[in-house]
């Protein structure tokens, strides 16, 4: 059984950066697919960034893209979320989960089987 832990969320200023972290266990392998997903109150939970296994392949929600920089250590089971120039409408809680695939199949929520249980960003003045 997958699990995932996020870790790295917090209060930051517009403009301001954050690093989130995505830690695995309990899987003897490496292959699955990472993404990023946050959802804000009110709102439907919205897929931002994808990694591949190898971490050669990445996808990115066209809002985020030169802002938010996914990257992964296999050796460290590890998940990162790299998140700059930080906007309000950034502000939500930040979900990792994991596909039982090579590659990155989209941002639908139902495709992930494992989750962890969010962290949240908040992005104000």
């Amino acid at each position: 059984q997958l699990q995932l832990v996020e870790s790295g969320g917090g209060l930051v200023q517009p403009g301001g950066s954050l690093r989130l972290s995505c830690v695995a266990s309990g899987f003897t392998s490496v292959n699955y697919a990472v993404s990023w997903f946050r959802q804000a109150p009110g709102k439907d939970r919205e897929g931002v960034s994808c990694i591949t296994s190898s971490g050669s392949g990445t996808m990115y929600l066209a809002s985020v893209k030169g802002r938010l920089t996914i990257s992964r250590d296999n050796a460290k089971n590890t998940v990162y979320l790299q998140m700059n120039n930080l906007k309000p409408e950034d502000t939500a809680v930040y979900y990792c989960a994991a596909d039982l695939g090579l590659y990155c199949s989209g941002f639908a929520p139902s495709e992930y089987e494992y989750w962890g249980q969010g962290t949240q960003v908040t992005v104000s003045s």
